[in-house]
């Protein structure tokens, strides 16, 4: 017979129970303007998949949509054609500026890129 190790565990830890409030409180601040989920989890001391699911539970969906778009006339200085311009700012802060003919396929990977708050 072999002897093997033994792991002996003194502490009990015990998981902590969330009420009610206390998770829809975490849900409403994570659905703030402006407010990142792993912000919220990490202030509260959890796991942001814990927040995602509780947010599932409660059938809480995010707003998710458009932004507003403006169209502003450019001015082009005298004799100079315009061949026109696309000028696109994500709510990161980030802008796009496109001018002359583009490639849809560079246009959208730019797009997804500057979206996602992602620089290279």
């Amino acid at each position: 017979m072999t002897k093997g190790r033994v792991e002996v565990i003194t502490s009990v830890e015990r998981r902590r129970h969330w009420s009610s409030a206390e998770k829809q409180q975490l849900v409403s601040a994570s659905l703030e303007p402006g407010a990142s989920v792993s912000a919220v989890a990490r202030e509260a001391g959890i796991h942001p998949g814990q927040l995602y699911g509780w947010r599932r539970q409660m059938g809480v969906r995010p707003r998710i949509g458009f932004a507003p778009v403006r169209i502003a006339p450019e001015a082009a200085p005298a004799g100079v054609v315009d061949r026109g311009t696309i000028e696109i700012e994500f709510a990161t802060g980030a802008r796009m500026r496109i001018t002359g003919a583009v490639d849809a396929a560079a246009v959208t990977a730019a797009v997804a890129v500057l979206a996602e708050g992602r620089r290279r």
